[in-house]
């Protein structure tokens, strides 16, 4: 009897540990997956590692076994580029399948944990995201501990799907309607000035003295930007004034600096300049005929916010940021 309780003690053993074998290797094989599809999109492996936080030694090891485990090539690498063969582009749209139906699941199910766990990938504009967004999401963290952030800031346009993210907060009038639209908070705007920069260039009286007398105006440039212009509020209602300057930059804060440093004039929202305004660094001009506001806000993908984590993360951001505005 003792010996037949012995045996059916190794077998449970060796059950456990073969079921525990074969998480670890569906979990590996995701993780193969995850990496193929952000290398592939993201068109280097050294990049694709690193949005997943894996060195590009950990990330080509992956490939490789998932192209092993397949038994084609997925990548035709040279010394200089990788490229998806035809049979890549095939299972590229099948895994992002695969994966889309484990994300939507693992949501539904978080639905009925007390714990919201997991990494939620946030993108922001330079400005809001280190002035708002990153400040608040460590102590978002501090409340649902078993939640990572993993955050991108940009002041160019970013490709919310492309980039394989599950929420990008905004500052202005995003295009793409493609994406659910969050208002959070409106938005004014400001121009303002360095005190030296006035004082030798003089200042604007009028909004077409910003084109007539030659104001070098700070802008914020990149490909397809489309501040080429500012709009102006007036008692006849919204004038695009088509400005220009020595200076332009795909980094708000860069325009900032130069701003303060004496530089030229900058189009920012009032929230992003108020302390240098308060210090007396920047001096708001025109404030009768101000750019037109707009609002801060976030896009995501139609079915993202079933995922509790993300919809908590939006939530918290969009109610400890709204007295930043006023």
């Amino acid at each position: 009897m003792l010996n037949t309780f012995n045996k059916l003690l190794i077998i449970n053993d060796q059950t456990a540990k073969l079921i525990q074998l074969n998480k670890l290797v569906f979990m590996a094989y995701i993780e193969s997956l995850r990496v193929f599809i952000r290398v592939l999109e993201l068109g280097s492996i050294t990049s694709g590692g690193r949005d997943l936080r894996l060195t590009p030694a950990v990330a080509s090891k992956r490939i490789k076994e998932l192209e092993n485990k397949l038994g084609v090539r997925l990548f035709n690498r040279t010394t200089r580029s990788i490229t998806p063969t035809e049979a890549g582009l095939v299972f590229y749209d099948e895994a992002k399948n695969i994966l889309r139906a484990l994300d939507t699941a693992e949501a539904k199910i978080s639905n009925f944990s007390d714990s919201p766990r997991g990494a939620i990938r946030v993108s922001a504009p330079l400005g809001v995201g280190r002035r708002i967004v990153a400040r608040l999401a460590p102590d978002f963290v501090d409340i649902y501990p078993e939640i990572q952030v993993r955050m991108r800031l940009s002041d160019r346009k970013i490709d919310i799907l492309a980039e394989g993210l599950d929420v990008a907060f905004f500052v202005g009038k995003p295009s793409d309607s493609n994406m659910k639209l969050k208002k959070i908070a409106d938005c004014d705007r400001v121009l303002c000035a360095a005190p030296t920069y006035l004082s030798a260039f003089g200042v604007p009286e009028t909004i077409e003295d910003l084109v007539k007398l030659d104001h070098n105006c700070l802008l914020l440039r990149y490909p397809r930007s489309p501040e080429y212009f500012w709009t102006m509020q007036t008692d006849t209602g919204p004038v695009k004034i088509e400005v220009s300057g020595k200076y332009d930059a795909d980094d708000g804060d860069v325009l900032t600096d130069w701003a303060i440093s004496g530089r030229g004039i900058i189009n920012k929202p009032r929230f992003d300049v108020k302390e240098h305004l308060k210090t007396g660094r920047l001096v708001e001009i025109l404030p009768k005929t101000p750019p037109v506001p707009t609002i801060f806000g976030c896009l995501y993908p139609h079915k993202q916010l079933q995922d509790p984590k993300v919809r908590l993360f939006v939530d918290y951001i969009a109610t400890h940021s709204k007295d930043l505005f006023v």
